[in-house]
């Protein structure tokens, strides 16, 4: 039941979107007797900004939920940003401070690393390939070199995309060699499809010809779990991670980002309301 002590969490996104989110983290909830629940907030565009300012005005309100298409928005709309959020351009979490000032991250990057991490991919010295620059992909890139990569290189049908994300990339981790190239999987420890390609039927994101059994592939599509591309690199023998993983990683960041202590995804997986 939620009463006027109940922490609010809203989820902001546009009413088309579905929203999963809550039927992971308020089972958690209820099972760990805290009293917090995430609640789904259907806001257009242009509404955003004014709804935004107005539900921090409530007194139990410690932060919010941003999905699409409000990350970029978000950006400008808080006091202070991550690197993280910085580099990608966007957030899809906002924390109030203590002062009240808003503090806005990016956790789609983290998600992914948490799970590489768990797999044992060694983020030191790797070279890595990013295909995408838009948001999933720039908070990807970004997470990666705040691990201590070695180089990234970036490749989206955008160039000017692409470039925008060296550039950031740059400026913020000057220590990774950080460029723009080719979808070729070629000298790369890790490819990571970060684009909404994937599915049967889609041209395959990267060139996998230059896959070897010492690849890992990273996956961010979750409407399959094994995609095309996933299917290759178990041909050739490689190492991967889908797409759902990211987000059973990203939520015990959020769950920290929040202040609710953490969990591990197979406590998330246990208690989820979904199955993917």
């Amino acid at each position: 039941m939620i009463t006027g002590t109940t922490q609010l969490l809203p989820l902001f996104g546009y009413p088309t979107y579905a929203f999963k989110a809550p039927l992971i983290y308020n089972p958690w909830f209820e099972k760990r007797g805290i009293d917090a629940v995430v609640v789904p907030m259907g806001v257009k565009p242009e509404d955003f900004p004014d709804v935004v300012k107005s539900v921090f005005q409530l007194t139990n309100v410690p932060g919010a939920l941003v999905t699409m298409p409000h990350k970029i928005t978000t950006a400008g709309l808080v006091d202070d940003l991550s690197t993280t959020a910085r580099v990608a351009g966007s957030c899809n979490a906002i924390a109030r401070r203590p002062d009240g000032s808003l503090f806005g991250d990016m956790f789609d990057g983290t998600g992914f690393t948490r799970g590489l991490r768990r797999k044992g991919f060694e983020f030191s010295g790797a070279r890595c390939l990013v295909v995408g620059a838009g948001g999933v992909g720039c908070a990807i890139a970004a997470s990666l070199a705040a691990e201590g990569v070695a180089a990234i290189t970036v490749f989206d049908a955008a160039s000017d995309a692409a470039a925008g994300l060296v550039e950031r990339l740059r400026e913020h981790y000057p220590q990774v060699s950080a460029n723009t190239g080719p979808n070729s999987a070629v000298g790369q420890n890790l490819v990571v499809n970060a684009t909404p390609l994937g599915m049967p039927g889609d041209p395959l994101p990267i060139d996998v010809r230059g896959l070897s059994p010492e690849t890992f592939v990273g996956e961010v599509v979750m409407k399959q779990e094994i995609t095309p591309l996933l299917e290759a690199a178990q041909k050739c023998g490689c190492r991967y991670q889908v797409g759902v993983d990211m987000l059973y990683e990203m939520v015990p960041a959020y769950l920290e980002f929040f202040g609710f202590g953490s969990a591990t995804p197979s406590e998330l997986r246990a208690v989820a309301q979904i199955r993917y």
